[in-house]
């Protein structure tokens, strides 16, 4: 017995020492186990990690406030962005790709006006893109694709006139595309392919003359192809196949591409 009183304060203290270990102080945030600088954090990189990361991604990343760089890509996130990413105002590269987020866009994410890169690729996101995400006037690549985003493409896209690329395909993304992405005028590639737009070409898309890349394939977008696409030439992928698009196409546009199949039953 009197073993056993000298043993248990020592057990005792050994116990609070392990459960010590793995805490943090006040100056710093608990993510995923580890413990991470409130001041000295300003990037933070575990794409693809082993063992992946396999939870949701806490509230509590919003307290590295002096974050420039976040990579989350590459693991088994689940559940949704959360609003305290919009706290991270410093950041100018958020990689969240190829993990299997839900929910909604947070519309905080107009708050991070200093991004460059942004990209959710490959994920599972739902709801429409918040119209916030053109606040982000300093974006160059913004990736949307292979997600399950809905509702229109809002025209405040046409505020990120520094956009260089911009992939919004494999999504449920319906109406028109707004004119206001022809104030795009250093996007080199535009990516649209495979959503159910419809309306027909704006007339805008000639001021993209520094376009290499444009595919709007697979949608159901109608009327005729607007000669001003011809400004946009030479471009070294065009695809427009499997639209409503009506004859006759403008010249411009061969021999070099090809229109593809049209449904035309609806045309004049």
């Amino acid at each position: 017995m009197k073993k056993l009183d000298i043993l248990l304060p020592i057990l005792i203290l050994i116990y609070l020492g392990c459960e010590n270990e793995n805490s943090c102080d006040s100056s710093e945030v608990e993510l995923w186990g580890d413990c991470y600088s409130i001041e000295n954090t300003d990037s933070l990189s575990l794409s693809s990690t082993y063992p992946e990361l396999i939870s949701s991604i806490p509230p509590e990343i919003g307290n590295l406030t002096n974050l420039t760089y976040l990579s989350l890509s590459g693991n088994q996130l689940t559940g949704s962005i959360p609003p305290e990413i919009g706290n991270l105002t410093n950041l100018t590269y958020l990689y969240l790709y190829h993990n299997q987020l839900t929910g909604s866009i947070p519309p905080e994410i107009g708050n991070l006006t200093n991004l460059q890169r942004l990209d959710f690729s490959n994920n599972q996101l739902t709801g429409s893109i918040p119209p916030e995400i053109g606040n982000l006037t300093n974006l160059t690549y913004l990736y949307l694709y292979e997600n399950q985003l809905t509702g229109s493409i809002p025209p405040e896209i046409g505020n990120l006139t520094n956009l260089e690329e911009l992939y919004l395909s494999f999504n449920q993304l319906t109406g028109s595309i707004p004119p206001e992405i022809g104030n795009l005028t250093n996007m080199t590639r535009l990516d649209l392919r495979f959503n159910q737009l419809t309306g027909s070409i704006p007339p805008e898309i000639g001021n993209l003359t520094n376009l290499q890349r444009l595919v709007f394939s697979n949608n159901q977008l109608t009327g005729k192809i607007p000669e001003s696409i011809c400004d946009i030439f030479p471009i070294e992928i065009f695809t427009i196949d499997y639209n409503k698009l009506c004859p006759p196409y403008p010249d411009c546009i061969f021999p070099n591409h090809v229109v593809g199949a049209q449904n035309t039953s609806d045309c004049d």
